[in-house]
C-alpha cells in the first residue's frame, strides 16, 4: 500500500473525533487580509479552504466566521487592517501574498499567521526557518528557483528560436522581486537574454507595453501576485495583439486567453492552509508549524491561442498537459 493512502485512511479515521472536537460551541472568528479584493466565496483558495475546514470538523457559519479586508491595491493601508483584525480579536490571519503577510507579521503580533503565495518566507525574512518557522507566522512556501526553471523550458520547448524573454513583475513586492531573480538565473543558465519590465502601479503596464513595442522579445514570463493579476487581462490582450507567446504561474491567465501556464494547484494551496488554521484552532502554535512546499502542479495549453499565434505546440508538450483549451 502506498504511503499516501496509509496517511488518507489515518485522516478518514481520526476524522470523527476532529468533528466532536471542533463542536464546542465557540464560534471562531478567521481574518483573510489580501493586497486586492477577489478572495471572495468563489475564489479557488477560499473555496478549498473552507471545504478544507469543514472535513475536519469547521463549518462556516456554524464554527467560525470570516472576516475579510482588503487594501484595494494599497500596500499602505495594510498595516491598519491587520492591526484592525487584532482588534477584532480574531483567532487566525490567512494572507495572501507577501506584502500582506509582512504587514500582519509587524501589526498584529498576538494573532497566528497563516500564509499563502507570500514567495520564499526565509528568503523574505518572515520566518526563522522552514521546519520551525518561530514567532507567530506558518503557512506555505515555494519553489520558486526549480519552478522559474520549468516555466522557461516549457516556453522554449514551445516556441522554436526562443532568445529574448520578457520578465514582468511587481517591483515594489519584495517576494516576487525574488521570484523575478530566480527566473532571471534560470534565464541566463538556458541562454536566453532577458527583458527587464518591473512594474510598481497600473499606470506602469503600459510603459512596460512600450519597452516590449520597441525592443521585442520572443516571448512574456508573467510572474503572478495581487498587482500583475489584477492587470492581467491587459498583458493577455497586448500579447495578443503583438503576437507574443506567454507563459504565466495561474491557470486562470490561459483560460482568459494566456499561451500557457505552469505552478502549483490553487485549491491545493487553500486546501493545506485550511489544516494550518484547523491544528492552530485546536491549540498549535504557529512558530512549531513546519512550512509546506506545494505538491500538486498543474500544465494548462490554450491551443486556441497557439493558432493565433500561428504557434505549433509540439506533440510532446501537449502529452503532458494536465488541460488543454480548445
Amino acid at each position: 500500500m502506498r504511503r499516501r493512502d496509509v496517511i488518507a485512511g489515518l485522516g478518514a479515521t481520526l476524522a470523527l473525533p476532529f468533528v466532536a472536537r471542533a463542536q464546542t460551541g465557540k464560534t471562531y472568528r478567521l481574518g483573510f487580509l489580501s493586497p486586492a479584493g477577489g478572495i471572495g466565496p468563489v475564489e479557488e483558495r477560499r473555496k478549498a479552504m473552507v471545504a478544507g475546514l469543514a472535513a475536519r470538523g469547521f463549518v462556516e457559519g456554524r464554527d467560525y466566521v470570516i472576516e475579510l479586508r482588503s487594501a484595494d491595491m494599497h500596500f499602505d493601508r495594510l498595516g491598519a487592517l491587520a492591526a484592525e483584525l487584532q482588534a477584532a480579536r480574531v483567532d487566525v490571519i490567512v494572507t495572501f501574498g507577501y506584502p500582506a503577510a509582512a504587514a500582519a507579521k509587524i501589526s498584529a503580533k498576538d494573532v497566528p499567521i497563516v500564509m499563502i503565495g507570500a514567495g520564499d518566507p526565509v528568503a523574505t525574512g518572515l520566518v526563522e526557518g522552514l521546519g520551525r518557522p518561530g514567532g507567530n507566522i506558518t503557512g506555505l512556501s515555494e519553489l520558486s528557483t526549480e519552478l522559474s526553471a520549468k516555466r522557461l523550458e516549457i516556453l522554449r520547448d514551445a516556441v522554436p528560436g526562443l532568445h529574448q524573454v520578457a520578465m514582468l513583475w511587481n517591483a515594489a513586492d519584495l517576494g516576487m522581486t525574488l521570484r523575478y531573480r530566480s527566473a532571471e538565473d534560470a534565464a541566463r543558465l538556458l541562454g536566453f537574454k532577458v527583458q527587464t519590465l518591473g512594474v510598481r502601479e497600473p499606470d506602469d503596464f503600459e510603459h512596460a507595453f512600450g519597452e516590449m513595442t520597441r525592443n521585442r522579445p520572443d516571448g512574456i514570463l508573467m510572474v503572478s501576485d495581487a498587482l500583475t493579476n489584477l492587470n492581467r487581462k491587459r498583458v493577455v490582450e497586448f500579447a495578443m495583439t503583438q503576437r507574443l507567446p506567454t507563459i504565466f504561474e495561474l491557470s486562470n491567465l490561459v483560460r482568459d486567453g494566456g499561451l500557457m501556464s505552469y505552478g502549483p494547484k490553487q485549491s491545493e494551496l487553500g486546501e493545506r492552509a485550511a489544516d494550518f488554521v484547523a491544528r492552530i484552532l485546536r491549540g498549535a502554535r504557529p512558530g512549531d508549524l513546519p512550512l509546506e512546499l506545494p505538491t500538486r502542479f498543474e500544465f494548462l495549453v490554450n491551443l486556441k491561442t497557439a493558432r493565433s499565434l500561428d504557434l505549433t505546440i509540439p506533440p510532446t508538450l501537449l502529452a503532458r498537459a494536465d488541460e488543454v483549451i480548445e
